[in-house]
């Protein structure tokens, strides 16, 4: 769910930077209208889309994830106690934010009724004149205007002109449509911007109806020699508004941009284009699946299978399981949902059925089907290329392992874990300057077709902290290579190292 998130507010803000950059001092208002409407909300469906051809065109690394090798004694307690009350306060910060958004929208809510109920209505063909006695303040919300008494006496009437054009065109809309999105992630600085734009974009349409049938220069002079209170309410639109007023005389000024800038727009094609690169070829969607495919890899007879519990509850892994299938129409949403995905996955080594078993549980059984048998047998190795974990026949093996193919997974797994602890000189955290808590460091590493270390990359909150850890993983030594086929080749391995700042 943080992915997503992440994700979401990402794409918005490449295409908040699009618009700042290339389109908002364009006249191509209403164009500009419907971009600021339809971006934000298209960054909420596009990390769902991911599309086969697209993975398929471009190289996938097959990386190893070896188990995270913990530094600090007693970091595997304090790790779980961390992160599990790091979800809870996120959770309720997360609620709490909601909760306060939805009572400050509903109290301006509440506000503008109050001002419709407390103040003379005068009802007109298509918009309601609301005329305040106490406020110096011109806006609009819906089909209503509220305008302070001078102004009606003195036939201030280039004002309601220009309101009566956001009731037209139903500005209001607009601002409650970023008034939900703020209540929903109301911790996303980019929806603010966002409604800033459209406000003042909004503003730009209403002058330019104006102006064509009133002289720009006296419009200039009223928007300049009037000062007006505003209300501190985000979704009306308001008419004197200070730190707008000089850029809308700017617009109202500016000759309209000629049609040839239209093809601005076209920037989006490409923008989008990376956008469902990058969700297309993202795992996200299959990460559920890695250790059940670990589990398969391990067992050389996946017929046997092996339970598991995972955040989906009970699973099981293998070719069979005694018990009772539950028919679609039982399952829950989140098993639909999750039939739904495997179902969705070309070539996938699963089945998705629930099952109660021999014990009266319900089981999520993951089912191993031909294509799991496939992938070990009918893959072509391409001469040079490293190969996928999965279909490796003999893995590499530590220097002193012995035992089955299980027994050196294992053995090469514990003898790593054993290196970093004994080399990985932790003093060099200490006079970093780093936050306390749990740090991690992710290293990425190729054991190579001469059984070799090669192609070490490391990520770390300290550059000293990735040197050392590239230092620690080139100090292990030579290993016998992988095989296929009787041939050495590469395997490629991610190891994360995780140590506590006091």
């Amino acid at each position: 769910m943080i992915n997503y998130i992440i994700q979401v507010l990402l794409f918005q803000a490449l295409f908040l930077t699009v618009y700042d950059f290339f389109l908002q001092k364009e006249t191509f208002f209403k164009w500009n209208r419907v971009y600021l409407l339809v971006t934000p909300i298209i960054s909420f469906l596009i990390p769902f889309l991911k599309f086969q051809s697209i993975q398929k065109s471009i190289p996938q690394d097959y990386i190893v994830q070896l188990p995270t090798v913990f530094i600090n004694p007693q970091i595997v307690i304090e790790q779980s106690v961390t992160n599990n009350s790091s979800v809870n306060y996120i959770l309720i910060a997360f609620y709490i934010g909601v909760t306060v958004f939805t009572i400050l929208f509903f109290t301006r809510l509440l506000k503008i009724g109050r001002l419709i109920a407390s103040n003379q209505v005068i009802k007109r063909e298509n918009y309601n004149l609301v005329i305040l006695n106490e406020k110096q303040s011109a806006f609009s919300f819906f089909n209503y205007i509220f305008i302070n008494k001078h102004l009606l006496e003195n036939k201030e009437l280039d004002i309601i002109k220009h309101e009566i054009v956001h009731c037209r065109e139903k500005h209001t809309v607009d601002l409650l449509l970023f008034e939900l999105l703020k209540i929903v992630l109301w911790f996303n600085p980019i929806i603010y911007v966002y409604q800033n734009r459209i406000a003042l974009l909004h503003e730009y349409i209403s002058d330019s109806e104006v102006v064509k049938e009133t002289d720009k220069k006296t419009y200039f002079n009223k928007l300049l020699s009037e000062t007006f209170n505003v209300e501190r309410i985000s979704f009306v639109n308001q008419f004197f508004k200070h730190s707008l007023i000089k850029k809308r005389i700017v617009m109202i000024a500016k000759e309209k941009s000629q049609k040839m800038k239209q093809l601005k727009y076209l920037l989006i094609i490409p923008l989008l284009f990376v956008m469902l690169i990058y969700t297309s070829c993202s795992d996200a969607e299959k990460d559920e699946l890695l250790e059940m495919e670990e589990v398969l890899n391990n067992n050389k007879d996946v017929t046997e299978g092996k339970y598991l519990d995972l955040e989906l509850g009970k699973v099981f892994v293998g070719k069979n399981l005694k018990g009772k299938i539950i028919p679609f129409d039982e399952y829950t949403k989140k098993e639909q949902e999750m039939h739904s995905k495997f179902k969705s996955i070309e070539n996938s080594i699963f089945d998705f059925l629930v099952v109660i078993d021999e014990n009266g549980e319900r089981i999520h059984f993951f089912k191993t089907n031909e294509n799991a048998v496939q992938r070990k047998t009918n893959w072509e190795y391409v001469e040079g290329e490293d190969v996928p974990f999965s279909v490796v026949q003999n893995v590499p093996v530590f220097p002193g392992c012995e035992g089955t193919e299980e027994e050196l997974r294992q053995c090469l797994q514990e003898k790593i874990t054993k290196h970093v602890n004994k080399n990985f000189n932790l003093s060099l955290a200490k006079g970093l300057g780093l936050s306390e808590g749990i740090k991690k460091i992710f290293v990425m590493f190729k054991i190579d077709k001469e059984g070799n270390i090669a192609e070490v990359k490391a990520r770390a909150p300290h550059q000293a902290l990735v040197d050392e850890a590239k230092r620690v993983v080139n100090l292990l030594p030579q290993m016998k290579p992988g095989t296929y086929n009787n041939k050495s080749i590469g395997v490629k391995y991610s190891l994360p190292i995780a140590f506590k700042v006091n």
